[in-house]
C-alpha cells in the first residue's frame, strides 16, 4: 500500500511557461503583463493518467525577480501488476491486475530569477500524498503521507526563435523523482520540438518517454501545451503511447 503514483503532475512547468510568455518575452509585452495570478490545468493520459489543477501567484508580477507561490492538487489512476511485491511474481506466475488511485497536493513557495534569455525558478514546500489499491486484498484505507517537495525549472530562449526547457521535481511523501527536458523551434506563433521525460520511485517503478510537443498555442486568452509520443514502463515491460495537455490563463 506504499507504492507511488505513475507520474506526478507538472504544474510548475505550466506556470513558469506562463510567466515567460506573459511577461519575459517581447512578443507578450502587451498581453496581461501585470497579471499576478495564473490558473492552470493539466492532463497526462496513456496507460496511466493524471489530472491536476492549481494556481501560481507572483506578488511582484511575472516579469520581475521575486517570491512566487504555487499550489496544486491532482488525481491519478494506474492499472498495474505487482511484479515487485506479490509472492506469485517471485514464483514465476503473473500477478493479477489492480488499479491504483492517487491524490497528490502541494503548497510551495520559491523564487524566480528573470534574465534576457529566460526564467529560472526554484520551489520548496510541503506535499501530501494519498493512494489506495482497488483490489480484494485492500482491508482498510491508508493514512495520507506528508512530505517535502523540491521543484526546479529553467525556461530559456537560446535564440529569438527557439525554446529550451528543463524541469526536475522530487518529493519525499512517496520518494518520487521526475524530470523532463524539451527543445522547440518557433512555428507560426508557438514552439514545436522533441521532449523526453523520466519518472522513478523507491518501489523500483520506472518510466521513460520520448515525444513531440507544441508549446504556447493561443486559443483566446488561454495558452496550451500539447504533446504525444512513446512511453516505456518497466512494470508493464512493453512500449506504449502517451498524450498530454496543459492549459493556463492569467487572472
Amino acid at each position: 500500500m506504499r507504492r507511488l503514483p505513475a507520474r506526478p503532475a507538472r504544474p510548475g512547468t505550466i506556470l513558469v511557461a506562463a510567466a515567460l510568455c506573459l511577461g519575459a518575452g517581447p512578443s507578450r509585452g502587451d498581453e496581461r503583463a501585470d497579471a499576478r495570478t495564473v490558473l492552470f490545468g493539466s492532463l497526462d493520459a496513456g496507460r496511466s493518467s493524471f489530472v491536476a489543477v492549481g494556481a501560481k501567484h507572483a506578488p511582484g508580477g511575472p516579469a520581475a525577480d521575486g517570491f512566487v507561490a504555487l499550489g496544486s492538487v491532482g488525481y491519478g489512476l494506474r492499472p498495474e501488476r505487482d511484479y515487485y511485491g506479490d509472492p506469485r511474481a517471485s514464483a514465476g506466475a503473473r500477478p493479477p491486475r489492480v488499479l491504483r488511485h492517487t491524490v497528490l497536493a502541494g503548497a510551495l513557495g520559491g523564487w524566480q530569477w528573470l534574465h534576457a534569455w529566460g526564467v529560472v525558478t526554484l520551489f520548496a514546500g510541503p506535499e501530501l500524498a494519498f493512494e489506495v489499491l482497488d483490489s480484494a486484498a485492500t482491508k482498510r484505507l491508508p493514512a495520507p503521507a506528508p512530505g517535502l517537495r523540491l521543484h526546479g525549472e529553467v525556461w530559456a530562449r537560446p535564440t529569438g526563435a527557439t525554446l529550451l526547457t528543463g524541469t526536475l521535481i522530487a518529493g519525499s511523501a512517496r520518494t518520487t523523482i521526475w524530470g523532463r527536458a524539451s527543445w522547440g523551434a518557433r512555428v507560426l506563433s508557438f514552439y514545436v520540438g522533441p521532449e523526453a521525460a523520466l519518472y522513478a520511485d523507491r518501489t523500483g517503478y520506472r518510466k521513460w518517454s520520448l515525444g513531440l510537443h507544441a508549446t504556447d498555442v493561443a486559443v483566446g486568452r488561454v495558452r496550451l501545451r500539447v504533446s504525444a509520443g512513446w512511453v516505456y514502463e518497466e512494470q508493464v515491460r512493453r512500449p506504449g503511447v502517451y498524450g498530454a495537455l496543459a492549459v493556463w490563463t492569467p487572472l
